[in-house]
């Protein structure tokens, strides 16, 4: 089974770097480096929803929180805790 990180990669990878997979570090902001624009936020948590079954709130839409691979796993580690014990076992 993928890791979440190995999951946002392939994502954002397939849907907004074309498939360049060494383009991103996943310390990389996305902001900074302009790798999507605010449709592109939008398919973003589109998919989060759908992959994690969570519904992000409003104020959960913050760069501290999605701006970049490392951002987005701990975030999501944090919003839904049976993350944290799949993340345990692949270790």
């Amino acid at each position: 089974m993928p890791s979440i990180e190995q999951e946002i990669r392939s994502f954002i990878v397939g849907h907004f770097l074309l498939g360049d997979e060494s383009s991103l570090k996943n310390d990389d902001s996305f902001l900074e480096k302009g790798t999507f624009d605010s449709t592109g936020i939008l398919e973003l948590v589109s998919f989060l929803e759908q992959k994690y079954s969570i519904e992000l709130e409003p104020d959960e839409l913050i760069p501290e929180n999605l701006d970049s691979v490392n951002c987005l796993v701990q975030f999501l580690q944090r919003k839904v805790p049976s993350l944290n014990a799949v993340a345990q076992v692949q270790t």
